[in-house]
């Protein structure tokens, strides 16, 4: 078994390593290759933002995986499909509903179903034939069964970069590809349906210059470079929760950071100063607590993230009201934040599209973006008019465009029959 012995690269190589190592994927895809890499633990800081892994290939399914690639801390599918959608909300669901009804092999990719901008609504009152005791997230639930029914695949996953053209991915057929830390996606056209609720306040010093050296935002992809070591966790939201009790596993000690009194705002007290992207989960931050390698910093502010030459090395932190920071030796931050910012997410896409001065993707009236078949729906256009109803209305837009673009006609087909 072949070894690879990384160094931390500084931030301006970041990028050319993303591209060679999204070759490298490509490469021993194609060429079948039952060959397995292994990385150290101490490598970590090389890949730890993208959680990239080295792997094997193997295996077959319905959506025409042609291979499995197995990798150091598990497998990595290769899935081939017709459209790609990353996001799960409305927008997503609705274009995956109308795209799998058309007999397109269609694959949502969602990070989490339940930190979006309608899964933390608490009820929905505006959405055309819904009961207005519905909450954001039954409403999205109920659109995702539907997808999922009609033949949508759904996979939970992040996604740390795309390929939009035949050029990127070295395929004529398949050319969007989307790379997560367990799939690999190979598409014909690709759907943009991430949001807007990316951080809006700017990042924390140390934060930029860390990213990737110890400064991460998924710790699902990251959580087991950090092996026995210490770990913080920054935010009040239920993906910051979540996130923390994955470490849990990992981690020697997890470093919950909170600058709100997350117990006193358990169970739903109205507190305008919590983060409010999702209502406290009393059950969840008991959970968290009681790990016995967690421990709590409430009520205390992220100041700055400190690092040398070899990455992360602690948090600066201050409690609430004290003027006075001390030091958390860790290795790893996992920065969540303030919820419920306005910001498009568009890190993944890399401007390979292109966006306005607001950040947000620009389409055409078919939803399509500056790349031929690559769409962008929802609030990640960054449009005015951030409403469920709209999001969906952009998705079957989407939709019926992907379908007259895939099959080469000049004109929409108004809907399908499907039985």
């Amino acid at each position: 078994m072949a070894q690879i012995v990384c160094r931390p690269p500084q931030a301006k190589y970041r990028a050319q390593l993303l591209v060679w190592t999204a070759l490298l994927l490509v490469f021993v895809t194609t060429l079948g290759s039952t060959s397995a890499f292994s990385m150290p633990n101490k490598s970590r800081h090389q890949l730890s933002h993208h959680g990239i892994r080295p792997f094997t290939t193997t295996g077959t399914s319905r959506f025409q995986r042609k291979s499995t690639l197995h990798m150091s801390m598990g497998e990595m599918e290769v899935i081939e499909c017709d459209v790609a959608i990353v996001g799960g909300g409305p927008a997503g669901c609705t274009c995956a509903l109308y795209t799998s009804r058309a007999d397109l092999k269609t694959v949502i990719i969602d990070k989490n179903p339940s930190v979006g901008a309608l899964a933390i609504t608490s009820h929905i009152a505006n959405y055309p034939g819904v009961d207005r005791s519905m909450s954001g997230q039954e409403l999205l639930d109920q659109m995702r069964v539907q997808a999922t029914e009609y033949g949508t695949r759904y996979v939970r996953a992040q996604v740390f970069m795309i390929d939009v053209d035949e050029a990127s991915t070295g395929d004529n057929v398949y050319t969007k590809m989307i790379y997560t830390p367990d799939y690999t996606i190979k598409a014909r056209s690709l759907v943009l349906a991430t949001g807007a609720m990316g951080r809006a306040a700017p990042p924390f010093p140390g934060e930029a210059e860390y990213l990737g050296q110890g400064v991460s935002y998924c710790a699902t992809c990251d959580g087991a470079f950090y092996r026995e070591s210490e770990v913080c966790v920054f935010g009040a939201t239920a993906e910051a929760m979540e996130e923390a009790m994955f470490l849990t596993k990992f981690a020697s000690t997890v470093h919950w950071i909170t600058s709100v009194d997350v117990q006193s705002t358990a169970g739903g007290t109205t507190n305008k100063k919590v983060e409010q992207n999702k209502v406290m989960d009393e059950e969840m931050i008991n959970e968290l607590l009681a790990c016995d390698n967690v421990k709590h910093w409430n009520k205390y502010r992220m100041v700055s993230v400190e690092g040398d030459m070899s990455g992360v090395t602690g948090v600066s932190v201050q409690a609430v009201g004290s003027s006075d920071p001390q030091v958390i030796p860790v290795e790893g931050a996992f920065i969540y934040g303030a919820g419920g910012g306005s910001k498009p997410i568009t890190d993944f896409v890399q401007n390979k599209v292109e966006l306005d001065d607001s950040g947000g993707v620009i389409v055409n009236e078919d939803m399509e973006t500056s790349v031929k078949g690559v769409f962008a729906i929802g609030d990640i256009r960054n449009t005015a008019y951030k409403q469920v109803v709209v999001a969906a209305s952009d998705g079957c837009i989407a939709a019926m465009s992907i379908e007259k673009f895939l099959s080469g006609r000049k004109t929409v087909k108004v809907d399908w029959i499907h039985k």
